[in-house]
């Protein structure tokens, strides 16, 4: 798509591949660039990189991982308040409500500005996984281990819960959820990821960690993310109404922002200097302190040196530099590469480097020969269905209960009104009569449906037909769910069984969307135009059961597959 007129959002803009996107973005002439990044003077100082244009540029800072009221505040104070901490696991790892999506400081910056073209150059996978679970797992384990001596039930729980809140997948799935769901709803046509593959393209020799092991469980974590996040963008790419979707990833180092001289930072503080002379050093005995203060002495100066910034990598020394892009190590890419793809791919240029295309590419689909297969399986398990007198609907297998749920009720249809056309021509109040006779006869199909977890509201919508087991609702831990309007609802639409006479005005209703549709197809197109057409949907055959979920799970659902 051209990027002229259109209002751009850079995630991550004051990053040193953020900086060079914004840059090449300017040179299209958007109508206006919205910049984010974590701080206030982070995203300020980049639009200030850009004082001669005329294009709008409009600051926007905070954490994009969280609700809004957390946006500007520091993890550790999220974790270490109980309150706080309460609340972050709820929009982590509870299910994705109207409560969460819409506090989320994703969606209100989505929602807010309403950007055309999304490119986001945050390192999410860094930003998640350098949360460090295993150091997590350490006081977990402490606690745990001192239980008996001490004994204290709100320090576990503390450790518990900040324990719960590092674990990654959840955290980037719910993020993925927010993006699609605001991206969808607010218009955004075009999504760009400037991804990671955690270990600067090398293997699981890296040499470069920050741990005792080799390769470090943490930088397999960001690497495990890296490819968890891409696959979540594949699928995201595959969703109809989802934003055209892509992702360059370097696989190198990225360098660099500038080289200068003077005082070394480390995580946005100067290295402070300290001395311990031979004649102090300390003896080695059986243990060794990580606070002990004895030999050393603060020399009240830091570190000074001649460097080169790479921007989220760090700081590096001419050695550092020099060894970590040397051939045969992760060598590296200019930040004004990157940027320069990402506009291409954003234009539609087809530069090779947009891997969700690459996966496209490189995956197994549907084959010709298993579907030109597909008609004997089908074929084969319905003799063996009239042989031994036996529908096979549903064993709950596949999931989610509403399939086997939706296959029962056609079923149910299918036995009483038979065709498309006969079961048209009953009332709701029929359905439901004859729906419940059959249930009340037919022990062997009531049992296998309530056998299988899925429950038979009958008509009366309080007489509940159920086994042992129930594949809705879900208890959550809970032994007891309160039965109210809102719930019955939902547990009817999710994994009941449904014979009120309500459900089966939406089933007349369903066939006569199909019906209408049909009857706009020229009977004399013979053309390849509808692969579900008339003799798909033949009204004077028997009700196809799977036809009819099929279509539900497309239409209703918006299930579709895009791809093949």
């Amino acid at each position: 798509m051209q990027i002229k007129d259109k209002k751009v959002m850079i995630f991550g803009g004051f990053g040193l591949v953020g900086r060079a996107v914004c840059r090449e973005i300017l040179k299209n002439n958007p109508s206006q660039l919205i910049i984010t990044s974590l701080y206030q003077e982070e995203t300020e100082a980049a639009c200030a990189e850009f004082p001669n244009t005329d294009i709008p540029l409009i600051p926007v800072w905070g954490n994009l991982f969280v609700r809004e009221e957390f946006k500007d505040l520091p993890r550790p104070e999220l974790m270490n308040n109980p309150k706080y901490r309460a609340v972050l696991l709820k929009d982590v790892l509870e299910v994705l409500d109207d409560d969460t999506l819409k506090n989320s400081y994703l969606y209100k910056v989505i929602e807010k500005y309403k950007p055309d073209i999304i490119i986001d150059c945050v390192n999410s996978a860094t930003a998640l996984a350098y949360q460090d679970i295993y150091t997590s797992y350490y006081n977990v384990k402490k606690q745990l281990d001192n239980w008996e001596s001490n004994c204290d039930f709100e320090i576990v729980r503390a450790e518990m819960e900040k324990f719960m809140g590092t674990t990654y997948i959840p955290q980037l799935i719910r993020h993925i959820q927010i993006l699609y769901e605001a991206a969808r709803k607010f218009g955004v046509s075009s999504y760009i990821k400037v991804g990671t593959s955690g270990t600067g393209g090398m293997g699981l020799n890296i040499p470069y960690t920050h741990s005792e092991e080799r390769p470090s469980r943490v930088l397999l974590s960001k690497s495990s993310l890296a490819g968890a996040h891409s696959l979540l963008l594949f699928l995201m790419a595959r969703t109809p109404d989802a934003p055209m979707v892509k992702e360059i990833k370097p696989a190198t180092a990225i360098a660099w922002k500038k080289i200068g001289y003077g005082e070394i930072m480390r995580r946005g503080s100067p290295i402070p200097l300290f001395d311990c002379p031979p004649e102090s050093g300390a003896i080695l005995n059986d243990t060794i302190e990580a606070d002990d203060e004895a030999g050393w002495e603060a020399l009240n100066r830091n570190l000074k040196s001649v460097y080169i910034d790479t921007g989220e990598n760090g700081i590096f020394s001419y050695g550092e530099f020099f060894a970590i892009t040397e051939v045969g190590q992760m060598q590296f890419v200019t930040p004004e590469e990157i940027a320069f793809n990402v506009v291409h791919e954003i234009k539609g240029g087809a530069t090779g480097r947009d891997i969700i295309a690459a996966l496209d590419g490189a995956i197994m689909g549907p084959t010709y020969r298993s579907g030109y297969m597909r008609s004997y399986a089908l074929e084969m398990m319905k003799k063996l269905g009239e042989e031994h007198d036996c529908d096979s609907v549903a064993f709950e297998n596949l999931g989610p209960p509403r399939l086997s749920k939706l296959l029962y009720e056609a079923c149910l249809l299918k036995k009483i009104g038979k065709t498309l056309k006969h079961t048209l021509a009953l009332s709701p109040a029929i359905l439901s009569d004859e729906c419940e006779k059959l249930v009340k006869t037919d022990a062997d199909l009531r049992s296998t449906i309530i056998s299988i977890g899925i429950p038979i509201l009958m008509p009366d919508g309080r007489t509940l037909l159920r086994g042992p087991a129930m594949k809705i609702p879900v208890f959550k831990g809970e032994h007891n769910l309160k039965v109210d309007d809102v719930n019955l609802e939902d547990w009817a639409y999710n994994g009941w069984v449904d014979l009120r006479e309500v459900n089966m005005q939406t089933w007349l209703y369903r066939m006569n969307k199909i019906m209408k549709s049909l009857e706009a197809i020229d009977p004399e197109d013979t053309s390849s135009l509808y692969h579900h057409g008339l003799p798909y949907w033949d009204m004077e055959a028997e009700l196809h059961i799977g036809r009819l979920v099929s279509w539900i799970f497309i239409h209703e659902e918006q299930g579709l597959r895009m791809k093949d």
